[in-house]
This record gives C-alpha cells, sequence and structure tokens, in this order.
C-alpha cells in the first residue's frame, strides 16, 4: 500500500522505536510475529502509523502482566476469531480477570516481603552498636539492644544451619 504523500502521521521504525523505547529489533520483531502491520512507502521503508506507538505500549503492558510475545498473538487470534463483539471481550475479560487476580497474589507476597525486610532493616539497625567479642552465630539469638532473643526469620536464617 503506498502513503499519500500529504499524510505525514506515519513513522520510519527507527522513529517508531525511539518514540517507544524499543529497539528496531523489537519493532521488526512484532511485525513478523503480526503484532504490528507496517505499511510501505515508494521508497521501500516501513512505515508504521503514529497508532503504533500505542500498539507498542499495549504489547509492553501484556508482558508486564506476564504474557510472552506469542501469548499475545494467540491472544490476538482468539480475538479475531470470535464471532461476536460480547464473544471477544468475554475472552479479554477472562485473562484480564486472572490476571488481576496473579497480579493481587504478588502484591500480597511482596507486601508481606516488604514488612519482613522492615523488621530485619530495625533489628540489623541495632546491631552497629554491637560489642565487636561477639560472634556471628550469636546474631540469630542475641538478646542485647532489645532483641529479646529471636532475630527476624530473614536474619536468623542466616546463622541456622
Amino acid at each position: 500500500m503506498d502513503v499519500p504523500a500529504q499524510n505525514l502521521s506515519f513513522l520510519k521504525v527507527g522513529d517508531l522505536a525511539r518514540r517507544t523505547g524499543k529497539t528496531v529489533r523489537a519493532i521488526h520483531l512484532y511485525e513478523e510475529l503480526g503484532l504490528l502491520a507496517p505499511i510501505r512507502s515508494k521508497g521501500g521503508y516501513r512505515l508504521y502509523h503514529a497508532r503504533a506507538a500505542d500498539r507498542v505500549e499495549w504489547i509492553q503492558k501484556l508482558q508486564d502482566m506476564g504474557l510472552s510475545l506469542t501469548d499475545i498473538k494467540a491472544f490476538l487470534k482468539v480475538w479475531e476469531q470470535s464471532s461476536t463483539a460480547p464473544d471477544a471481550m468475554q475472552t479479554v475479560r477472562d485473562i484480564f480477570s486472572e490476571k488481576l487476580r496473579e497480579a493481587n497474589e504478588t502484591l500480597s507476597r511482596l507486601t508481606k516481603l516488604a514488612r519482613e525486610l522492615e523488621e530485619s532493616l530495625a533489628y540489623l539497625d541495632s546491631c552497629k552498636s554491637c560489642e565487636p567479642v561477639h560472634k556471628q552465630q550469636q546474631c540469630g539469638c542475641c538478646d542485647l539492644h532489645g532483641h529479646e532473643g529471636q532475630a527476624p526469620l530473614l536474619v536468623d536464617g542466616i546463622t541456622s544451619h
């Protein structure tokens, strides 16, 4: 398809790559997988509509959700083969619902880890005033400086074998 001379809303592959923070190779890969569809200029250049930047951002968001490029290609195939718009949207809803569940589980796990790290850092901050005569093996069960004899698991796990 030839590009109308008056239409300046098309980007060369390098421009699209710079605009999206992707490599030219990544843009070509998206094209090879059918995720992006450039047109060819009269000079043979790949040209992408300015909305292709939105498509690249969309691809990145799906990858951030844990979908591979192959998964995204399959997702689009299911979308395109849906018999009706409601069927297509239900497919999207099902995928997004599952990804939201996974994201919430990850957030919960990371929130718990953040609390454990905060507790461990608070414990370790008080160790700065520890006497040089103490040995590392004593750190998991230290009762100095208000430690009450038990280090948080992230600290205690270093000394337990």
